[in-house]
């Protein structure tokens, strides 16, 4: 897993700012979880988080949420890149492609890709949009406001909970581990 590889694949494939920003996000999330829940390949965890939307300006998948994923399998594949598990991983990340749930990494990546979007919400509505502002407390508060971030999938987000970690310690992972890169996500 070389990252610096990983990088100009998405610098290549994405050039939508927000989803740049996002591919980061995820990439420190994945990274967090993979070293809390112990021995995982923490580095695969983190190139899957990282290119999980490597399509996002390849197809157009907002019209037709079956295609989101395989297009990235096939852009990872003909770059000589990635593993079957993170394949799996990025494609369950988006069940809408028919795929399933089934292994921790899987669960984790599809926990991880909308809790950055929402973390990303939060901060944007203080007046000095920082992720140094944002406590906890505000994330557990938000998730109840169904309206507030209506896009992100609170189901996704809870079912970390299947990997034996509770929401509030998921969301300050994710927290801590996106404050780790503020500068880069420019928060």
């Amino acid at each position: 897993m070389d990252r610096k590889f990983a990088i100009s694949l998405l610098e290549k494939h994405v050039t939508t700012p927000h989803i740049i920003k996002h591919s980061y996000a995820v990439e420190a999330v994945m990274r967090s979880l993979a070293n809390k829940l112990g021995s995982q390949d923490e580095e695969k965890w983190a190139m899957a988080g990282l290119l999980h939307d490597l399509d996002n300006d390849t197809v157009d998948w907002k019209s037709d949420m079956s295609l989101h994923g395989p297009k990235t399998i096939e852009l990872l594949k003909e770059n000589d890149f990635g593993t079957e598990d993170m394949y799996r991983a990025i494609l369950a990340h988006n069940p809408l492609n028919g795929s399933r749930i089934e292994s921790d990494f899987e669960r984790a990546l599809y926990a991880a890709d909308p809790i950055t979007g929402f973390i990303t919400a939060i901060a944007l509505v203080y007046p000095d949009k920082k992720l140094s502002s944002v406590k906890l407390k505000s994330i557990t508060k938000r998730m109840k406001e169904t309206r507030f971030a209506a896009g992100a999938n609170r189901q996704a987000m809870k079912s970390i909970e299947k990997l034996g970690i509770s929401f509030n310690d998921f969301a300050q992972l994710s927290l801590d581990a996106m404050r780790e890169i503020s500068d880069t996500l420019a928060l």
